[in-house]
């Protein structure tokens, strides 16, 4: 999750007069569209200004009157928010406000409210018809990600109780008449007439300004899209005229590395030409290191801009003219054999591709370099599948189930999730005793497991805690598990610096209980100071908002009448074991037993797993441990944030998940 540090300090080189937008002479049609239609569909490419200005044509034009709110979703964190208090002339927070997983700044005087998707359906769970809201808007929505997914489902049911509910779809050409059709069905035998989906909504297109693109293709394949990316920027560098490049990669370790890479070899280039300003930009960053894109470079300065797909569609640059495409993306991958979820590099669908080129083509006619040859693009598919049909679906049918859909299988998808990761969803979460044998939401376990605000086998950790004595410690591991990001900052003098701070905090244990230590000290010794987080090589922003994310889950658990002993004392005699054993409650499924060759494989399905090295566990002895998360890099799976367990715990706490066979 990026962490959300929102200062007043916002850029003024973001700021695009909105009359010079392109969306500003649609003003008056589009408001009469939403006026008249249930369900308006907006095509605009990214820079149209639908997401910064629909919203507040729609307050303008009254539909914020009585109290109501417009509700914005955003696929990522939404970086757009700012732009858009900034033209409001409101500080983040009053008129316009944002909630994101564990943030929340809104106020009574909130009219447009920017949220992720998976919030409003939280919502939902305490006012099932979204009643607050006059007006909701899902911004790109043609992503598919699992909670847009769900999120147009309910949608649609809460449609037929509100009819006056306005939805507007912002999503790229080709999926348009799909969502339009998805809201003018009925029941399942019936096919809409066009008739009938003209009354229920609209498609607009919003044409935004975009210049000449030329793609050019490599002859044979790149062995390391890496190196390549690297070589690329330096020959547009040396042989194209003036403008900003960008780079799309898969993930954080690549980008760094590039960034790296490109900052030492810039080292070289001729006295007295134009020097590169590497900048990188993923999710993990926070929102003042995400902002840095936006800076004009200094005089005599090329920008290139190190990307996840979040440059994709999300946010527009200006001063892009020459985009390089590494041509693949991290997708999620579910495998409902071996219940494992992993992040995978995949190549991109023709559709991404086309989006990304699109971004050269914004203030001049530029050029993509696309790192893969021409037939292997046409051998890419035209989209991605979904999200919903490649995830671990147990979060989802929680909280589905909490909000009284219980046929979660008759549920209305926009694309049916299959029938095996259906079946895998609802076995884990019987065995987590979120639900019973009948399928039905257990209360309170289950009804809880679906209130917290994290995924499904770290709830039941949290709502175990308490059994093992060990609610304190506990909250602490959720808090810190959920920063989505490393902890450890690399400070000049490299990795073994960074090696020999992380072994202060260290429990033999595994990395669960190291990251208990690090809170503990921080909290205690670092009195929550950045000067300790320097001296220790720890990420002070990090730890501040593990504190914070700390605090909320108390007040979950507080509220479900599970008291936390306030004060945080020296570890007591055994309080490591009960820990552990209180992870395996919520982690059996992610158990795994080490093989003598180092690897691990995973009960069931026999995956062959390796501790990432940023673990302790890495090149250290265990025979079974229970893990957080995967991930895949290159041709390996690498399993993060690992514990030493007993095998007799998994069959104790796992409720019949595993059993013992006999030779």
């Amino acid at each position: 999750m990026a962490d959300f540090d929102l200062g007043s300090s916002f850029i003024p080189a973001l700021h695009k007069p909105a009359a010079l937008l392109p969306i500003t002479k649609h003003h008056d049609s589009l408001l009469y569209l939403i006026e008249k239609t249930p369900v308006t569909i907006v095509i605009g490419q990214t820079g149209s200004g639908k997401t910064t200005q629909i919203p507040q044509f729609l307050e303008h034009a009254g539909w914020c009157a009585d109290g109501k709110l417009i509700g914005v979703t955003q696929v990522r964190h939404p970086l757009t928010l700012m732009l858009v208090a900034e033209e409001y002339g409101c500080e983040l927070g009053k008129e316009v406000g944002y909630s994101i997983r564990f943030e929340d700044v809104t106020s009574a005087a909130t009219r447009i409210k920017f949220l992720t998707d998976g919030l409003l359906i939280r919502e939902a769970l305490v006012d099932p018809l979204l009643s607050r809201y006059s007006v909701i808007m899902v911004d790109e929505a043609h992503e598919r990600s699992i909670s847009t997914d769900i999120l147009l489902g309910l949608l649609k049911k809460i449609r037929k109780r509100r009819p006056e509910l306005r939805i507007i779809i912002s999503s790229a050409t080709l999926q348009a008449e799909e969502f339009l059709h998805f809201f003018a069905e009925r029941s399942e035998d019936q096919e809409p007439t066009d008739d009938k989906a003209s009354q229920v909504g609209a498609i607009i297109s919003l044409k935004g300004r975009t210049y000449p693109v030329d793609v050019l293709y490599l002859e044979s394949p790149a062995e390391d899209y890496v190196e390549k990316v690297v070589s690329t920027v330096f020959e547009i560098h040396n042989t194209e005229p003036d403008g900003d490049i960008l780079v799309f990669l898969t993930g954080r370790e690549e980008i760094d590395t590039a960034v790296q890479t490109i900052a030492e070899r810039s080292i070289d280039l001729r006295p007295g030409t134009q020097s590169l300003l590497p900048l990188p930009l993923y999710a993990g960053l926070t929102t003042e290191q995400q902002m840095y894109v936006f800076d004009s470079p200094p005089e005599n300065t090329r920008k290139v801009i190190l990307s996840t797909n979040i440059a994709e569609a999300s946010v527009t640059i200006d001063g892009i003219v020459y985009v390089v495409d590494s041509g693949f993306v991290k997708l999620r991958a579910f495998d409902p054999r071996t219940g494992i979820e992993s992040l995978t590099a995949t190549p991109v669908s023709k559709a991404s591709a086309a989006q990304r080129a699109g971004r050269a083509g914004r203030t001049k006619p530029g050029k993509c370099f696309r790192l893969f040859t021409e037939d292997a693009y046409q051998s890419l598919p035209d989209m991605n599948p979904p999200e919903i049909q490649r995830s671990n679906l147990a979060p989802f049918i929680l909280q589905l189930k909490a909000l009284g859909i219980d046929n979660v299988v008759r549920f209305e998808y926009l694309t049916p999730p299959p029938a095996e990761l259906m079946i895998k969803a609802a076995e884990l979460l019987y065995s987590l005793g979120a639900l019973d044998e009948y399928s039905k939401l257990t209360r309170p376990l289950g009804m809880r497991m679906a209130e917290l605000a994290v995924e499904p086998m770290m709830a039941k950790t949290l709502l175990s805690a308490s059994s093992f004595d060990c609610v304190n410690e506990i909250l602490t591991i959720a808090a810190m598990t959920s920063l989505g990001g490393t902890i450890w900052i690399q400070q000049d003098g490299g990795k073994k610096q960074m090696e020999s701070a992380r072994r202060k905090f260290a429990a033999e244990e595994g990395d669960h209980l190291t990251l208990l230590n690090v809170y503990q000290a921080f909290v205690t010794k670092g009195k929550k100071e950045s000067r300790f987080c320097h001296e220790n090589q720890l990420n002070f922003k990090a730890l501040t908002r593990a504190v914070s994310i700390r605090g909320q889950l108390k007040r979950y658990l507080e509220r479900f009448g599970i008291g936390t002993d306030g004060s945080l004392k020296a570890p007591r005699e055994g309080t490591a074991d009960r820990v552990r054993r209180c992870l395996t409650a919520g982690y059996f499924a992610h158990a795994a037993r080490m093989q003598p060759d180092g690897s691990y494989r995973n009960v069931e399905g026999g995956t062959v797993l390796y501790a990432h090295p940023s673990s302790l566990m890495f090149n250290r002895k265990a025979d079974w441990v229970i893990f957080h998360e995967v991930m895949e890099t290159g041709n390996k799976t690498f399993i993060r944030d690992i514990t030493k367990i007993e095998k007799s715990w998994l069959l104790e706490y796992s409720s019949g998940f595993y059993q013992t066979k006999s030779h």
